[in-house]
């Protein structure tokens, strides 16, 4: 990253990569689930990591590096959905066509990934699809990420009791959506 800061030391850049480059598959997946293409999750990727770099000198230590880079990412995907909603014609990334969860968005996959494949049906995969923008983030960084919920409330830039709260109500319309389907299978008489 030659020419990107100048100022920062050559310890710094190291410390950067120390505590930022292990979480790199976890962001590419919170990217891929939210671009749902492989061109568009990477450069995301690429655009967080410029900007957590450029901006490791704000890091606060006692913080988890993984919430500060997710905060960076879901801004960065903020701000790239407004520019092209503002300009449609411009051929970028799709929004909202495919299930976030659906495997046919994945083509790179991580051990994680594969296993997440064979867990879920279609019936799971729609209803996760069918989650609301909003629970379906907090149940993600909940549920699949296991980050604490105030590590969730600090990248989604809210309380935590509403965090609470949309995690409670996204596993409650998770499992009015997933009823039949649970029924079908045998988990409920």
């Amino acid at each position: 990253m030659p020419g990107i800061l100048k100022s920062q030391t050559k310890e710094e850049r190291g410390r950067f990569e120390e505590l930022a480059l292990p979480h790199m598959d976890s962001i590419y997946n919170g990217a891929l689930r939210m671009t749902r293409n492989d061109a568009d999750a990477q450069d995301l990727v690429q655009e967080t990591y410029i900007k957590a770099f450029r901006s490791f000198h704000t890091f606060q230590k006692e913080g988890s590096v993984k919430a500060w880079l997710y905060k960076i990412l879901i801004n960065t995907f903020i701000n790239r959905y407004r520019k092209e909603k503002r300009e449609p014609a411009s051929g970028g990334m799709e929004f909202e066509k495919v299930s976030p969860f659906h495997p046919s968005i994945w083509e790179s996959k991580s051990p994680e990934t594969e296993i997440f494949d064979q867990l879920l049906s279609d019936d799971v995969e729609d209803a996760l699809g069918r989650l609301p923008t909003e629970f379906r983030m907090a149940v993600w960084l909940s549920d699949m990420e296991r980050l604490p919920y105030q590590e969730i409330a600090k990248i989604l830039d809210c309380p935590i009791g509403t965090v609470r709260s949309r995690i409670s109500r996204g596993r409650r319309l998770l499992r009015e959506l997933l009823y039949d389907y649970a029924k079908r299978m045998g988990y409920i008489r």
